[in-house]
């Protein structure tokens, strides 16, 4: 007998796991895959020993939650953080190095767009609305701007055409997982607001592979305080109708637990859902989360090819990769090493019908536009990911559909990085989502905790214009109470 039992042994399940298991509670956490991590995992590649994750994932200096998980595994020590610069654009005829000069958020990065070839002073000028807007954006403008585009919202603020080719199209590839005209206004903004109103954010990635951060040390954590951490298992049913007991496992073993935590994607949650559920919400709009499937390419070359430890490719309608890595820089212990390169191809519905063998030969062109020696290297090794879903599309609409921790289910508690956290679907909504719901839980055993780590304020004059925008809502607010 468990008190609670996780479905989905990802980022969020372990997370909600190891924050129960720390007050106290029997966990089992049931993962359906032979091994840990979700779409964070990790694996040995066949052909070189090599770590291998899914597809290569970034962290943050704002990922609050996520690093103070790693704190608690004892593994914060182990990313690598691109100190120097926040991103290298492989633009042409020249690349740009986007650095924080010493300008108040969200400026900091400004100075190095003005640099960028085949953008005017006017153009980075028509973002002067749009920058206003984000100072201001909290999450109580989340409805309104999710119901258009970011494209038609860029559109409205009077963004140039050539801000909006050269860097939105970009970003929003880039951050968001899909196209912008695909986009939810409300969650490109949501981006752009948190990464461009903290002073000096700066990105980084794991020293190891991705899982080696928290998946084996979650699992100990877990068990040591009485828990159990399945792997290879598959949830069919949940227990009870109008409450859930706990669930059936694939080969019929039952397990009773006062709660159950769903912290799956939302297309794997959705065949477990019962017909009597199905038209209520959240349950309802399961459906609408579309996934953004992705490419993942893992190059090794018999040198090395690159002088960054990752940069990025702007915008094309023909073009496959965005974001490039070198492990051989990133990875502890790997700095003699050949260059051992990782790609993206974000919403990779382009790349359909392509082979392997073309889709590395056609990574190998794409890197070599920046990289001319890999164009003269030999690929040792390569290994390409199909992988289904990186993040739920965030297409208009969805914001709003983002359900919350707590269930009309009793009993059935939401976590997953799709789940409503005020944040962008990432690792560190991820792990968020798995704390929240821990407290949920507490909180419905009577023993309440905050967990999650309240989200830090945007500094310098972003800082002062949410401030001074909140409280003039609040006055508005409060005059249009008053008798």
């Amino acid at each position: 007998m468990f008190d609670v039992v996780v479905i989905g042994g990802g980022l969020a399940g372990l997370a909600c796991g190891v924050a129960l298991a720390d007050s106290g509670v029997r966990v089992a956490v049931i993962e359906r895959d032979g091994r840990l991590g979700g779409r964070a995992g990790s694996w040995a590649h066949s052909g070189t020993g090599d770590m291998v994750d899914v597809g290569p994932h970034v962290v943050h200096t704002e990922y609050r939650d996520m690093l103070a998980l790693l704190e608690r595994l004892g593994t914060r020590d182990l990313i690598t953080w691109h100190m120097d610069k926040v991103l290298t654009i492989a633009s042409k005829p020249r690349p740009v190095v986007l650095r924080h000069w010493p300008l108040p958020p969200p400026f900091s990065l400004f100075p190095s767009l003005l640099g960028a070839p085949g953008l005017t002073i006017r153009d980075c000028l028509s973002m002067r609305a749009t920058t206003w807007k984000t100072m201001q954006f909290g999450e109580e403008q989340v409805p309104a701007l999710d119901r258009m585009s970011a494209l038609d919202f860029l559109r409205a603020q009077g963004v140039s055409q050539p801000m909006i080719d050269w860097w939105w199209k970009f970003a929003a590839m880039v951050v968001t997982n899909v196209p912008l005209e695909h986009c939810s206004a409300a969650a490109l903004m949501r981006i752009h607001a948190q990464l461009s109103g903290h002073r000096r954010l700066h990105f980084g990635f794991a020293a190891v592979g991705l899982a080696e951060l928290f998946a084996q040390q979650a699992s100990q954590a877990i068990e040591a305080a009485g828990g159990r951490v399945l792997t290879g298992r598959e949830v069919r049913a949940f227990i009870g109708s109008d409450r859930v007991e706990g669930v059936v496992l694939d080969e019929g073993t039952r397990l009773q637990a006062a709660h159950c935590v769903s912290a799956v994607p939302p297309q794997e949650l959705a065949p477990l859902v019962p017909d009597a559920w199905k038209s209520r919400q959240p349950f309802d709009a399961l459906a609408a989360f579309e996934p953004s499937p992705y490419v993942s390419c893992y190059l090794w070359f018999d040198r090395q090819v690159l002088n960054e430890r990752f940069f990025a490719h702007l915008w094309s309608p023909t073009r496959l990769n965005y974001d490039f890595y070198d492990l051989s820089r990133i990875r502890r212990g790997w700095a003699d090493r050949p260059s051992v390169i990782a790609s993206n191809i974000i919403y990779s519905h382009r790349a359909h019908g392509m082979s392997d063998e073309d889709i590395v030969q056609a990574t190998v062109r794409e890197l070599a536009e920046f990289a001319p020696e890999a164009a003269n290297a030999q690929v040792l090794h390569a290994d390409v990911h199909h992988i289904p879903m990186a993040i739920p599309c965030p297409t208009p609409g969805t914001e709003r559909k983002r359900p919350h921790t707590r269930t009309p289910i009793p009993g059935l508690v939401l976590a997953g990085d799709w789940v409503q956290t005020h944040l962008p679907c990432s690792m560190e909504s991820a792990v968020r989502s798995g704390w929240l719901a821990a407290e949920q839980v507490l909180a419905e055993r009577g023993s309440p905790r905050q967990i999650a780590l309240p989200q830090r304020p945007y500094d310098g004059l972003a800082g002062l214009v949410r401030r001074a925008t909140c409280w003039y809502r609040g006055r508005t607010a409060a005059g249009k109470t008053d008798p």
